[in-house]
This record gives structure tokens, C-alpha cells and sequence, in this order.
């Protein structure tokens, strides 16, 4: 290996991070990138889609529109794998691909764990599932405080929350979806999600706060969902990944020794309806591989808060709060936001 290469672990983003900021990052950084874009255009033109380059190149973001599963996905998808196709090679030799929820999708294609035309298959029927409604919602929480350090009270009191829904002779349905650093995501039906919202403690005015446009993922509730997709997707359309890949519950399937029919399993079965812990993921990512840098995939900058609230949590290289993870940024950044410009430089 080339002595002057640093070694970076890659994150692909999951659902809400394509937002009006985001209009026209494909047209912005990726117009030498039709390769990628009209394999997934041409599947959705097939479809009587709109393709994802109508949508990027929209005068206007339209929350409805660019938020819809069928659109959402395959637009951060492509997004993400034309950002992984612009990691400078020379400078970066990555050890290891994960993501965050949806981005589990797109990690298996960064990884070659799917073929082209088969992740943009996988990841336009996963997002599809839902377009007649969907099932249930998402809410996020904080469990640390101000300065990213984990507060007891808050995770007791969703732990009690939790098992209060789950108790028997309850309309409520809430669940564990996915551990996001100094967060919680919880996923449910409305009866659930409305509990949590009028028992959880505001916290700045902002949270609990209900995801927009997101089902109850991760969860029990998308049972059918899991059966659905195994139905329509073959589990001969995994091969071994050329990367390692490290899942939501920080299992690495390594290039060699992928059993693919687990890996299918694992994708439409136990990921889709059990929790995905994100958090085990990045903890893996540093402890397993020790990477020089973390690359997070654009589109959005919405996974640099929580990736850094678990290196605070391992105090990683000294990083010990925030202010700590905010200084290491600014003077040697450890994380690469490829979503944000100044970032973005250091990575290409």
C-alpha cells in the first residue's frame, strides 16, 4: 500500500438528507457522472418515474415530492454513489463501507455487494413499497445533553416509555428504529408516536420531532414489507462485496467470506424490521479498522452530529465533548462531510 495514503472508512446517508439545499447536487458535482445516473434513470423512466435528473434539476424543491420514497431513494442513491466515485483514490485507501438505515442499501452498492442495474433495483423497490401509504412514522430524540454527554434521565425515560407501549391491552405501538449517536429514533403508528409526543420532555423547543414523510422502519410494523421485498427480490442478485461492510448491528461481512444468502437475509429480513443500530457501526468502524479519516457520502450533513457524538462517547483520539470534536474539525478534521464544501475539498 502506498505509505502516504490515509485509510478512511466511508457512511452513506439514509432517508432526509436530499432537502432544499440539496436541489441540484447532481447537476452541481456530478455531470461526468451519466454512467451511474442513467442506469437509475432508465429504470425509472421504464417505470413512468420521474428520473432523478428531472427532479434534481427542478426550479423549485418540493418537500411532497423530493420526500416520496420512490423519489427520495434513489435520488440520495445516486448522490452517494457518485461522491464515493469521487474519493480520491491516491490520498484515501478506504478499509470499510457502512451507512444509516437506507444508506445500508447504498453501502452494499458502493461495495459491490450488488450490481449496478440490482442496486438501483433494490433501492428504487425498497423505496417504492409504500406509495399507497405509509405504515406508521419515525420521531427523533436526544439521550445526551447539550455537550454530548449521554443523560440517564432522558434514555430512562424513553426505556419506560417503550415498554410501557409494549405492554398488553395498548392501542400504541412504539419501538426502538435506530440508534443515531446522542439519539433515538423511535418508530410506531400513530397511537404510539402521539404517546411519545405527549410524554417526552421538549427538549429546545424542538424534539420529540416527528420525521416528515418517514415510516415506522426498522420496526416490527413493516413485517409484510419484509415479505414483500423477499418476494421480489432474489437473493441470487447478491455476490460478494469487494469492500468489508459493517452492518446495522456491527457485523463486518468481509469480501471473502460473505455468506450472500445471509446477506440477503439480513438486508430484507432482520434489517427491515428490527432496530439498526448506526451507533454499533461507527463503533466498529473506529475500533475494528482505525481509520485516518471518516468520509460521510453527500447528499445533506446530517450524519456529522451524530457520528461525532459516538466518537465523543469512545473518546476517541482525546475527543471528549463537543467543543473537543468541533476544535478537532476545525484544525485536523477527523470526519469529511462530503455534503459540505470546505469538506468536500479534502476528500476529491
Amino acid at each position: 500500500m502506498n505509505q502516504t495514503k490515509q485509510t478512511a472508512v466511508v457512511v452513506c446517508p439514509g432517508r432526509g438528507t436530499y432537502n432544499k439545499a440539496e436541489l441540484g447536487y447532481l447537476k452541481r458535482y456530478h455531470s461526468d457522472k451519466k454512467g451511474i445516473i442513467d442506469v437509475i434513470d432508465g429504470q425509472r423512466r421504464e417505470k413512468g418515474q420521474p428520473t432523478i435528473t428531472q427532479l434534481d434539476s427542478m426550479d423549485r424543491y418540493n418537500l411532497q415530492k423530493h420526500t416520496a420514497g420512490e423519489n427520495a431513494s434513489s435520488l440520495i442513491y445516486a448522490c452517494a454513489a457518485c461522491d464515493f466515485a469521487d474519493i480520491n483514490r491516491d490520498q484515501y485507501d478506504i478499509v470499510a463501507v457502512t451507512g444509516n438505515s437506507m444508506g445500508w442499501y447504498i453501502a452494499l452498492a458502493v461495495a459491490q455487494a450488488l450490481k449496478a442495474p440490482d442496486s438501483a433495483t433494490l433501492i428504487n423497490t425498497m423505496g417504492s413499497m409504500m406509495r399507497s401509504g405509509l405504515i406508521g412514522g419515525q420521531l427523533i430524540y436526544p439521550v445526551t445533553d447539550e455537550n454530548w454527554q449521554y443523560d440517564s434521565e432522558k434514555a430512562q425515560l424513553v426505556c419506560a416509555l417503550l415498554e410501557e407501549a409494549s405492554a398488553e391491552g395498548g392501542e400504541g405501538a412504539l419501538y426502538l428504529s435506530i440508534a443515531l449517536g446522542g439519539y433515538v429514533v423511535l418508530g410506531g403508528n400513530e397511537e404510539g408516536l402521539a404517546l411519545a409526543q405527549n410524554r417526552l420532555p421538549r427538549v429546545d423547543d424542538t424534539y420529540p420531532m416527528r420525521l416528515y414523510n418517514h415510516a415506522a422502519f426498522h420496526t416490527p410494523l413493516l413485517n409484510d414489507i419484509s415479505i414483500r421485498a423477499k418476494q421480489a427480490l432474489p437473493s441470487t442478485m447478491f455476490v460478494k462485496p469487494s469492500l468489508p461492510l459493517i452492518d446495522g448491528e456491527g457485523r463486518v461481512w468481509q469480501p471473502f467470506s460473505t455468506d450472500t444468502q445471509a446477506l440477503w437475509d439480513y438486508t430484507l429480513g432482520t434489517q427491515v424490521v428490527a432496530p439498526y443500530d448506526f451507533s454499533k457501526a461507527i463503533e466498529v468502524a473506529i475500533k475494528e479498522f482505525a481509520p485516518d479519516k471518516i468520509i460521510v457520502t453527500g447528499p445533506g450533513t446530517t450524519l456529522g452530529g451524530a457520528i461525532g457524538q459516538c466518537l465523543v462517547k469512545h473518546k476517541w483520539q482525546g475527543m471528549n465533548s463537543k467543543g473537543d470534536f468541533i476544535q478537532r474539525q476545525q484544525s485536523d478534521p477527523f470526519l469529511l462531510a462530503m455534503g459540505m464544501e470546505t469538506q468536500r475539498s479534502l476528500a476529491v
